[in-house]
């Protein structure tokens, strides 16, 4: 039986890697790519980018966060979370932080935990805003609170670091 791409098969079962074809398993399914599977596969990560404080920095983060991420095994919605929150916060440092300066992303991931710390050399304590429904800005640190599993900010004597956290649904 071989495996076609967008095509279900009541048999499924287990692909070999180099030919394209299933080893048919009954109605039993491989679980592989279960998200068991993939939760126990998951990779300890510590990495660090810095970024130039610019317009760009934000989607850098972005797309590296999500290349870590996607290395380590972490998938489904959550992914999407930590790119949205990281985005976030990386404005936010390019925004209040001092003109010139650099942004410090570094992401965290211990199993199924994904933690993104950004840092900026700016000062201030960062805090949840509500703005009016028309206001065209001030949401992001209120979508890291209603997001993220935890997050917070550690001053540091060179600025500060804004966290949080998102426990992967896989």
């Amino acid at each position: 039986m071989t495996a076609s791409p967008g095509r279900a098969e009541r048999a499924v079962g287990r692909a070999r890697p180099d030919s394209g074809t299933l080893d048919v398993v009954g109605d039993v399914r491989d679980l592989r790519s279960a998200a068991s599977v993939r939760r126990r596969s998951a990779r300890v990560v510590d990495a660090e980018l810095v970024l130039e404080s610019e317009r760009s920095a934000p989607r850098a983060a972005r797309h590296w966060v999500m290349r870590a991420i996607a290395e380590a095994g972490i998938g489904g919605a959550s992914n999407q979370v930590v790119e949205l929150l990281t985005g976030e916060l990386v404005s936010n440092a390019v925004v209040h932080g001092p003109m010139g300066g650099t942004v410090t992303v570094q992401v965290q991931i211990d199993g199924t935990v994904v933690r993104v710390l950004v840092s900026d050399t700016g000062g201030g304590v960062p805090t949840v805003g509500h703005p009016e429904p028309t206001a065209p800005s001030g949401r992001g640190l209120a979508l890291v609170e209603a997001l993220s599993s935890s997050w917070g900010t550690q001053k540091r004597a060179d600025g500060k670091t804004v966290w949080f956290e998102v426990q992967s649904d896989d």
